[in-house]
C-alpha cells in the first residue's frame, strides 16, 4: 500500500479472477435475483464468502471545457482481502483538458499507452459482474464507467451510520474516506503532493466495510425480509 500517495499500476488484469460478460437474458436473471443473493450473502458469517466482495476505486481526469466534465483514467479494484485483482491506468475516449494531478495522481505520460476506455470498462464489469461491490461514494465511480450495479450487491462506505458511529460523526453526516480512515484506523491516507492513490483508497474502503460487515449485513437482512 502507498501511503504517501501516488501508486502505479502493478500490472495486468488477474484473468483468473475475470468472468464472461453475461448476456442480456443472463444479466436481467442476474438483476432479479440481486435481493435473494444479497439477502443470502448477508446471513453468511463476516468472512464466510470472500470471493464475493470487491472494492474499487476510480480516478477521473477532466474532459471539455476547463475540464469540468469526467472521464475515468484509472481503476483499481481490492479483493476481501486488500490483494489488488485490477489497476489499470485508462485512456478517455475524448481528449483530457485537465489531468487534475493533484488530486488524482494522473499525469499525461501516465495515458500514453494506457488502455481505452471501451477496453477497460469491458474487463472491470466482467469483474464485479454478481459480486457484493463495495465503495465510497460508489455512484460516482459507477458514473464515470456507465454502469448501473444492482443496489442490493452495492455498499457505500459513505452512507454506513454505523461506520459514522464508531467514527464519532453525525449519523446522517456523509463523512469523506480521509477522515473515516484516520478516525476508525488513526491511519493517514491521500497525504502529499502526488495525488491519491485509487489501490489505496480501496483497500482503505474495504477495510472500513469489514469493520462493521457483520452489523451492517444483519440489518440489511432483516429490511429485505421486512419488504
Amino acid at each position: 500500500m502507498n501511503q504517501g500517495g501516488r501508486e502505479k499500476p502493478s500490472g495486468p488484469v488477474n484473468a483468473r479472477s475475470i468472468t464472461t460478460i453475461p448476456s442480456t437474458s443472463a444479466a436481467s436473471s442476474h438483476k432479479h435475483a440481486a435481493a435473494s443473493s444479497a439477502a443470502s450473502s448477508a446471513s453468511q458469517t463476516p468472512a464466510g464468502l470472500p470471493t464475493k466482495y470487491l472494492a474499487v476505486d476510480c480516478e477521473m481526469v477532466g474532459t471539455g471545457p476547463k475540464g469540468r466534465i469526467s472521464q475515468l483514467a484509472r481503476c483499481s479494484i481490492v479483493s476481501y482481502e486488500g490483494d489488488v485483482v485490477y489497476d489499470k491506468f485508462i485512456n478517455p475516449s475524448v481528449p483530457v483538458t485537465d489531468y487534475r494531478t493533484r488530486w488524482s495522481g494522473i499525469r499525461r505520460c501516465d495515458l500514453v499507452k494506457a488502455t481505452p476506455f471501451p477496453e477497460a470498462r469491458k474487463e472491470i464489469l466482467r469483474l464485479l459482474m454478481g459480486k457484493v461491490v463495495v465503495g465510497h461514494a460508489i455512484h460516482n465511480d459507477f458514473r464515470v464507467l456507465g454502469y448501473s450495479h444492482p443496489a442490493a450487491l452495492t455498499r457505500d462506505t459513505s452512507r454506513i451510520p454505523l461506520l459514522n458511529q464508531r467514527a464519532g460523526f453525525a449519523e446522517n453526516e456523509c463523512a469523506s474516506l480521509k477522515r473515516l480512515t484516520k478516525a476508525i484506523f488513526n491511519r493517514d491516507i491521500q497525504t502529499g503532493r502526488r495525488g491519491h492513490s485509487s489501490v489505496e483508497d480501496a483497500r482503505a474502503t474495504m477495510e472500513l466495510y469489514r469493520v462493521v460487515e457483520a452489523e451492517w449485513e444483519r440489518t440489511l437482512a432483516s429490511r429485505s425480509q421486512a419488504s
